[in-house]
């Protein structure tokens, strides 16, 4: 691989870029890959899939293409979801290189007083090697038990639950397995899963931003709960796609890279229109094509196609099922360009392709109408119903230019700040607790744009801009009362809409 520029600055678009431990950028004519394909795939990604957030190709090990679409910015963060499986299994795979562990220990080994009173021949015949194949015997995900223990004691929750095969003969998905890979990677170095990848793979790959989110027993989650930019996603699928080698220095090391990737558990239907049932490796997908992917539900994901010496890195807020559909369009739309000779040099396709990927963005709220629509007050005060975000009152104050909406909570004020037809940019944590366990504490970064949208309709959406998620938030106001409509774009289980009842407060505004 090209050594990566050192210093110096860049642009995506309008947006400043740091290039510090940089990947190199190159045309892609020059690494075989015309200007005018890349073009054509955007296009049908722009008029196919609806929340795409950012991507990056890399061809020869390097940047031929990147985009990110307003107000989403290559320097944020984007929670990965499960492509931080991938990650936990190549901390996994550095400590047992290091000796610190074997594949074949058993899981009860490394945690002898957290062992449940009764151990059944299945959980004592349980090895990591079961964890990363994903086939502990489990007949359920084991994480909604961790979630649901009551002490936080998530390791105990894991082991207490039955295990009803012979591990090694059913494959269940299980994001428990992963938590317990991470605390087996704690309890033999000494160290935070994140910690102990610092040196040994943040830092020689120039990730400079990765977070991870903790269970109750400070340990990382492993499963889920990384954050990294879609960058330092891309650099991580070059790793692999090198077999474990970074610039001078072997990473990890190419068994475990082959091993990691290869089909370990054997696909349901190979031959099937789908990326799902190719097989699974130590928390990779494999995929057809060759190819195989770390994959985070939402559209997180980066996709290492080894035949033709590339990656492709991608962040989003993808309904579930939708996600085969992105697939899909890698493999129609990107992967022949990838398989031709070399392109001819089209400046006139260049240029088209640089403006088409500096000028994306997601719309804000914009309603035709909206401008000429005399708002029905300025200012209000509503106290509001009891309701699962514990909510006490919405002051709303509608002076033009900047909308400013007020929250107030048990725990204090949440205000968000909005305009109509641009983003505001501000941080809040009322939506934390909405949609599952999937953010910290801290505020969140949001981007809020609002406008009048019906005669008693006011509208506001709020992008968190390092997760998957947006939330719709239509105000619907009849006489003294107003109901708040509050929407997720995506979910898992809990339900897309809350909704929300209130008065007009005596007290004003």
């Amino acid at each position: 691989m090209t050594a990566p520029r050192k210093s110096g600055a860049t642009r995506v678009g309008n947006v400043p870029m740091t290039v510090e431990h940089a990947l190199p950028r190159s045309q892609p004519e020059r690494e075989g890959i015309a200007s005018s394909a890349i073009l054509q795939f955007v296009e049908a990604l722009e008029s196919q899939m609806h929340e795409l957030h950012s991507f990056m190709l890399l061809r020869h090990g390097h940047v031929v293409a990147e985009a990110w679409w307003s107000p989403y910015r290559p320097d944020y963060p984007h929670l990965m979801f499960s492509v931080s499986k991938s990650l936990t299994s190549t901390a996994v795979g550095m400590a047992i290189t290091e000796g610190r562990l074997s594949i074949d220990d058993p899981v009860l080994s490394f945690f002898p007083d957290e062992s449940p009173a009764k151990v059944s021949d299945f959980l004592a015949s349980m090895t990591v090697r079961h964890l990363l194949t994903m086939t502990t015997g489990h007949g359920v995900d084991t994480w909604p038990y961790l979630i649901a223990r009551s002490d936080g004691h998530w390791i105990k929750a894991f082991l207490d639950v039955p295990v009803a095969h012979p591990p090694g003969t059913h494959f269940l998905y299980n994001t428990g397995a992963t938590y317990i890979l991470s605390a087996i990677v704690q309890k033999t170095t000494g160290m935070k899963l994140i910690d102990y990848l610092q040196p040994r793979l943040f830092e020689p790959l120039g990730i400079r931003k990765a977070t991870w989110q903790q269970s109750p027993q400070g340990i990382a989650v492993g499963g889920y709960g990384l954050s990294m930019t879609t960058e330092d996603l891309a650099r991580f699928g070059q790793l692999y796609l090198q077999k474990g080698r970074w610039e001078d220095r072997q990473i990890l090391t190419e068994a475990w890279v082959e091993a990691a990737t290869s089909a370990q558990v054997s696909g349901s239907n190979r031959s099937a229109q789908s990326d799902w049932t190719q097989g699974y490796g130590y928390q990779f997908w494999c995929c057809r094509h060759d190819a195989y992917q770390a994959s985070g539900v939402f559209g997180q994901g980066c996709i290492v196609m080894p035949r033709q010496d590339a990656v492709f890195a991608f962040t989003g807020g993808i309904e579930v099922f939708d996600v085969q559909q992105l697939l899909d369009l890698v493999w129609t739309a990107l992967l022949p360009a990838l398989e031709v000779e070399q392109p001819a040099e089209d400046a006139v396709a260049q240029q088209a392709r640089a403006q088409k990927l500096s000028s994306l963005a997601l719309a804000p709220v914009h309603f035709p109408q909206a401008l000429s629509l005399p708002p029905h007050f300025t200012s209000r005060t509503y106290e509001v119903d009891v309701n699962d975000l514990s909510i006490e009152s919405i002051a709303l104050d509608f002076n033009q230019p900047e909308y400013v909406i007020t929250f107030n909570t048990p725990g204090g004020q949440e205000t968000l700040h909005c305009s109509y037809g641009e983003w505001r940019q501000g941080r809040t944590n009322l939506f934390n607790g909405f949609n599952g366990p999937w953010l910290s504490g801290d505020p969140t970064l949001v981007a809020a744009s609002g406008g009048w949208t019906g005669e008693d309709c006011f509208t506001v959406v709020v992008r968190l801009l390092e997760t998957p998620f947006y939330y719709r938030l239509a105000y619907h106001f009849i006489d003294d009362e107003m109901l708040l409509e509050m929407q997720v774009n995506v979910t898992l289980e809990v339900p897309k809409t809350l909704l929300l009842t209130a008065h007009l407060s005596a007290r004003g505004i």
